[in-house]
């Protein structure tokens, strides 16, 4: 009997000591992940997203079930695929890295706006860092909701009178995409995309974006679109430099 029970004892004792010395590992990664901190020699990655084809015609939206939208947006369209002059905007580019990885970055101060505009999210799509705050508004002389479906962070789901203050919102967790709607207004849609590094960016109507303050190294380059897809390049940049990168999405991809 002392045996088995000295046998249990020095069984409990082991494990005891394997997750002390596990809490410790995890500890000791959590301390080395050092912020990063710009030395003078982080490149620029930059270029243009275009379209090759016909792009799809947008669609007439209904918004006759709140007269004021109506009032205030006459004609809405469909936002999916926005082309001009063979120039796709609302692409999301951004870097990933195991080198990224190892570093943690502060969330710049500026806050990131999403506003309910003539019954509309704008801008339809954007990009933000973890922690850092977004606001949105609500623009319109009608009553708007605001519900992200998040899966690797917490849900919320809230309206905003006509004239009422901004909502201030964090996203704890790096997710790609989250998708926002509005339960009132349910043609409005938008994507956010939460990142725990500062290196992306969203492509404007000229279909250009541009990714500054690159820390040197092998990075994939990855392009993102809600309806068309996402494609990827390898590169690598040296220090101070600028590496221009074009991606081309097709009609054939919708």
């Amino acid at each position: 009997m002392r045996i088995r029970n000295s046998l249990r004892i020095g069984i409990l004792l082991a494990i005891g000591s394997l997750v002390v010395i596990t809490a410790s590992l995890s500890a000791a990664t959590i301390q080395e992940k050092s912020t990063y901190r710009a030395t003078g020699s982080e490149g620029t990655i930059l270029g243009t997203i275009s379209f090759a084809g016909r792009p799809p015609k947008p669609l007439q939206i209904d918004t006759s079930a709140d007269p004021v939208c109506g009032s205030i947006n006459p004609n809405p369209t469909t936002d999916w695929v926005v082309v001009a002059n063979h120039k796709l905007a609302n692409v999301v580019v951004y870097l990933r890295s195991e080198s990224l990885n190892m570093y943690s970055f502060d969330a710049p101060s500026p806050d990131v706006k999403i506003a309910h505009k003539g019954c509309r999210y704008v801008p339809h799509v954007l990009g933000m860092q973890t922690q850092q705050t977004l606001n949105v508004l609500n623009d319109d002389p009608t009553p708007h909701n605001t519900h992200p479906t998040p899966k690797n962070n917490a849900e919320w789901n809230q309206s905003q009178p006509p004239g009422a203050a901004a909502l201030e919102k964090r996203f704890a967790s790096p997710e790609l995409f989250i998708p926002i709607k509005d339960n009132q207004h349910p043609w409005e849609k938008a994507y956010v995309g939460v990142f725990s590094h500062p290196f992306f960016a969203v492509s404007g109507t000229d279909g250009t974006y541009k990714i500054s303050g690159v820390p040197p190294g092998q990075y994939t380059v990855v392009a993102w679109h809600e309806r068309l897809g996402e494609q990827t390049l390898d590169v690598f940049v040296a220090g101070s430099e600028q590496k221009y990168l074009d991606f081309t999405f097709k009609a054939s991809d919708h």
